[in-house]
């Protein structure tokens, strides 16, 4: 089983990163934190939460959300939000993270039109809870076929139950032309992003109402968002094997200590354990593929 533990901080924190070898595209985490605040940040995918003791609060767009034992908090893919205890002893929970494909694969399997499916962002559903629970720790075994069931099911039944609406994307096209020309930019820009005066110059515009517009339709001021996807590239840096210390130097951070900060307050856990995670995964599935070929 692919996985690693950040042990330790206050308040006894801790958290498991992992992929079962059988989902190497799912991302699982098991954690309590106390202290720990994720900072505000998007996922392209779904995260499912299952909370199993304390509260957890989290900032969505529309306001505050808590999410007590038992329930499960959702943020949609590309919702920015936060992460945060919502009561002194913090919080424990498991978290999944589908991606959309194999989600709107579901829906599709059980008759929803095509679309962008999204769910509310707290959910009180025993039924559900349970059946996250049961594919969780079927990951933590490994048991490779009953995780896989195990997760099917659990996502059927809350697009059955749950899904709220199917939207269309209209993705990058429904920006503005100077937010979606300075977002490019950026992107293309980790190692030497420009300031903001000079952004603002190169899309043609001032830099208050860049900043403001920018803010407004991303959800977050361009240098958070430039921060958000020098973690996204710092993740398939450590997917393919690098170095920390090399994955830093090659997204713009100022050293590993830089992009350790940012990435576990993004991820939830540091850069080495998310690596020992993915190189777990991808170890097991290959030695498995072997033996089967054998």
């Amino acid at each position: 089983m692919g996985g690693s533990d950040a042990k330790g901080g206050a308040g006894g924190e801790a958290a498991r990163y992992f992929r079962h070898p059988a989902l190497p595209e799912v991302d699982l985490l098991r954690a309590r934190y106390v202290t720990h605040r994720f900072t505000r940040h998007a996922h392209p995918g779904h995260t499912i939460a299952l909370i199993e003791s304390g509260v957890e609060e989290f900032d969505l767009p529309g306001g505050v959300e808590r999410a007590g034992p038992g329930s499960l908090a959702v943020v949609n893919p590309g919702v920015v939000h936060t992460g945060q205890a919502g009561v002194p002893e913090g919080w424990a929970y498991r978290v999944i993270y589908p991606p959309v494909e194999l989600v709107s694969g579901i829906a599709g399997e059980l008759g929803a039109p095509r679309g962008t499916i999204a769910f509310p962002a707290v959910l009180d559903d025993p039924a559900a809870a349970r059946r996250l629970r049961a594919f969780h720790r079927a990951g933590e075994r490994g048991d490779a076929l009953a995780a896989s069931s195990l997760l099917r099911v659990a996502l059927a039944g809350l697009l059955t139950r749950h899904a709220e609406r199917v939207r269309g994307d209209a993705g990058p096209a429904a920006l503005p032309p100077a937010v979606r020309d300075a977002r490019d930019i950026l992107e293309a820009s980790l190692l030497d992003p420009p300031s903001l005066d000079e952004l603002a110059e190169l899309v043609g515009t001032r830099p208050f109402p860049l900043l403001r517009a920018f803010r407004e339709r991303v959800g977050l001021p361009p240098h958070a968002y430039l921060n958000q996807v020098r973690v996204r590239a710092a993740r398939t840096l450590l997917d393919e094997g690098l170095r920390p210390a090399d994955v830093a130097s090659r997204t713009g951070f100022a050293d590993q200590a830089h992009l350790t900060r940012h990435f576990k307050r993004t991820v939830g856990v540091p850069p080495g354990a998310y690596q020992s995670a993915a190189r777990g995964a991808g170890g097991e599935r290959a030695a498995r593929t072997r033996a089967h070929r054998a």
